[in-house]
């Protein structure tokens, strides 16, 4: 977790989850005195002190700096990282991840982008960094039955309900507060794309190297590129993205939602222009 605010109430739920080691990333917004018990806090200082030549690069007051706590997750050999926002709060005393290897609903291989939120709702809606000029396409019922396969899930993307991580033009024109129907998890198919982000996703050991978050992007568009670069190397490697529900809702941060639409534009004209690139230099 990324954090300027004081402990919130999620942060305090996540501390008392058994099985779990939570580290949460200051910056320099972050109060001095910042302090919760079980949580691992990495101040500035901190951050600066650890071993790690990552933390003097990385620029201040970016959502990148979150990449210090993975690194710290990792020298812990920690089995599993799971990227978490401080707003969002949990509606049970655990946190529910699915198998990773299970036969699972797939969805058709090289569909391109799809909604895969119309997997799970009728609302619409669609992922942070989905093409805008195909959010009007219809992809899939809520009733649509994939045939089921094995799969090898590489990243779980949550769905979290309330004020789930869709973009400012949603928020702008609707706004209204999103909720997933309860369904059996749903595995993309290789060459089938959608936008994961990082206000619930958990990633396995072995693709620990995609939590990447690019510094020299800004914060609305940092997790979203990771996660279309991400997405060619995993089926290449023989890995899959899953799509579940979950059992937490996020009562959002204070945004100014203008600020937030000026820093996604560059994502909302460079998406697909990344997966071309991705896929071409793989294909070396």
């Amino acid at each position: 977790i990324t954090s300027i605010n004081a402990p919130t109430s999620a942060v305090k739920i996540f501390s008392k989850l058994e099985d779990y080691h939570v580290v949460v990333v200051g910056d320099r917004k972050t109060p001095a005195d910042w302090k919760c018990r079980n949580v691992e806090f990495l101040s500035t200082m901190d951050q600066g002190n650890t071993k790690f030549k990552l933390s003097k690069m990385l620029p201040f007051d970016h959502y990148s700096r979150k990449m210090i706590g993975y690194l710290v997750a990792i020298y812990e050999k920690t089995d599993v990282i799971i990227d978490m926002d401080d707003d969002n709060e949990l509606r049970r005393d655990f946190l529910y991840v699915p198998a990773w290897e299970q036969t699972l609903s797939t969805t058709p291989n090289d569909m391109g982008f799809v909604n895969i939120y119309q997997m799970f709702t009728d609302q619409r809606i669609w992922p942070r960094g989905f093409p805008l000029d195909m959010i009007n396409e219809r992809f899939f019922s809520t009733y649509d039955g994939f045939p089921k396969a094995w799969a090898k899930i590489g990243i779980w993307q949550g769905l979290v309900n309330g004020d789930a991580d869709v973009d400012a033009i949603y928020r702008l024109t609707d706004g209204k507060e999103c909720f997933f129907i309860k369904r059996n998890p749903v595995v993309l198919g290789g060459g089938t794309i959608s936008p994961f982000n990082s206000q619930f996703s958990i990633t396995r050991r072995e693709l620990f190297a995609l939590l990447y978050l690019p510094s020299t992007v800004t914060m609305r568009f940092t997790d979203i590129l990771r996660s279309l670069v991400a997405q060619p190397i995993m089926w290449t490697h023989g890995y899959q993205l899953g799509i579940c529900n979950s059992d937490i809702v996020q009562v959002r941060n204070p945004h100014d939602l203008m600020d937030d639409f000026i820093s996604e534009i560059p994502m909302y004209v460079n998406v697909r222009k990344v997966v071309e690139i991705v896929q071409k230099a793989i294909s070396i």
